[in-house]
């Protein structure tokens, strides 16, 4: 049996089970992986049955229940902590969890109009002013991050960290959205999506047979 159990939405839409479910990847250990399709009559009562906010994702280890994307990820950094999923230097370590806080708090706008939709393609869509303001943003961070901490490496801090899984939906969202980049977040960007447990979720997403209209244009 395995140790880690996690509880996530679906593959299609749910931005946060993809965060958590790549910082679990990255373990390279057996898990036992629940998906609960989101937005059904029976979502909330089976969710509840794992999750005490009532939300995925969660996970369960060995008697521990943790819920939110980004206690999940201070928890499996802390319990597996040669895995280094947060950058081993201070001044590191620092700016990953500073930028990671702010993925999981802000870009509101950008959530609202731009919902995540992996199997699907809505190039034409307006961007309103406030989701710009915040593609400006992130994308300012990725440029900040890579010239100063990138390296040889194709991700924030050179090899893949937390900060890059909380980055994860949104690079899936700027494919569904036809968001142009120009060269150094574009290469970014493609090297995110084209990493095999993103391809994995990717493939999954786009056999689900559920559908949420309202995330539909």
């Amino acid at each position: 049996m395995a140790d880690i159990t996690l509880y996530i939405g679906n593959k299609n839409y749910s931005s946060w089970s993809l965060r958590a479910w790549l910082m679990v990847r990255r373990l390279g250990q057996e898990i036992e992986e629940v998906v609960i399709p989101l937005r059904e009559k029976e979502t909330h009562e089976m969710i509840q049955r794992f999750s005490p906010s009532g939300k995925v994702p969660v996970l369960h280890h060995r008697g521990h229940v943790v819920w939110d994307s980004l206690a999940i990820a201070e928890f499996l950094a802390d319990t597996y902590p040669k895995n280094r999923l947060w950058p081993r230097r201070s001044e590191k370590r620092d700016l990953a969890r500073s930028i990671s806080a702010e993925m999981h708090s802000g870009f509101l706008d950008l959530r609202r109009s731009m919902p995540m939709n992996m199997r699907s393609s809505f190039p034409g869509r307006e961007v309103t002013p406030g989701a710009q303001a915040d593609i400006n943003r992130i994308t300012a961070i990725w440029r900040d991050c890579r010239m100063r901490y990138g390296g040889s490496g194709d991700f924030l801090f050179g090899d893949f960290t937390i900060a890059d899984a909380m980055f994860a939906p949104v690079v899936s969202r700027f494919r569904t959205y036809g968001v142009a980049l120009d060269d150094s977040p574009r290469a970014y960007a493609d090297a995110l999506w084209n990493m095999p447990d993103m391809k994995l979720w990717y493939e999954a997403a786009r056999n689900e047979p559920w559908i949420i209209p309202e995330f539909e244009f």
